[in-house]
């Protein structure tokens, strides 16, 4: 079943060094009616992030230039751009140092796709509560 929303056309920025990953990610978004820009690694998204102005960062944490000074990166360029992180080493500690940069949600890998949609949807609309 499709999910609801009034974000059509919003450009979600894509960071992850998995081609198969990016393009499930991307297809995804699409059935979302989402726009999507791509980067491979830390310093494509930053630059990414200059060019375009996303409407939302999803993002691996572990990949070339990655890492916690990345996102705080993206989030000293872009305060105001929601930021969903997607990692496999998703322990308790991760997840409060992703949070304390400003991380809206954090996802453990694999994903669930529902769970992403839902994120997604809920970031975007301004209601999404992190859960713990």
């Amino acid at each position: 079943m499709p999910v609801r929303h009034n974000h059509q056309g919003k450009l979600v920025l894509v960071v992850d060094d998995d081609d198969d990953y990016r393009s499930l990610l991307r297809d995804v978004l699409y059935e979302l009616g989402l726009q999507v820009a791509e980067a491979t690694d830390g310093n494509g998204a930053i630059q990414q992030i200059r060019d375009v102005e996303p409407h939302l960062v999803l993002t691996d944490l572990r990949m070339p230039a990655g890492g916690f000074e990345y996102v705080r990166t993206m989030r000293a360029l872009s305060p105001s751009c929601p930021i969903i992180l997607m990692t496999a080493f998703g322990d308790h500690h991760t997840k409060a140092e992703a949070l304390a940069c400003g991380v809206q949600a954090f996802l453990t890998k694999p994903v669930s796709l529902a769970n992403l949609q839902r994120a997604i949807i809920g970031i975007l609309d301004g209601e999404w509560e992190p859960s713990d």
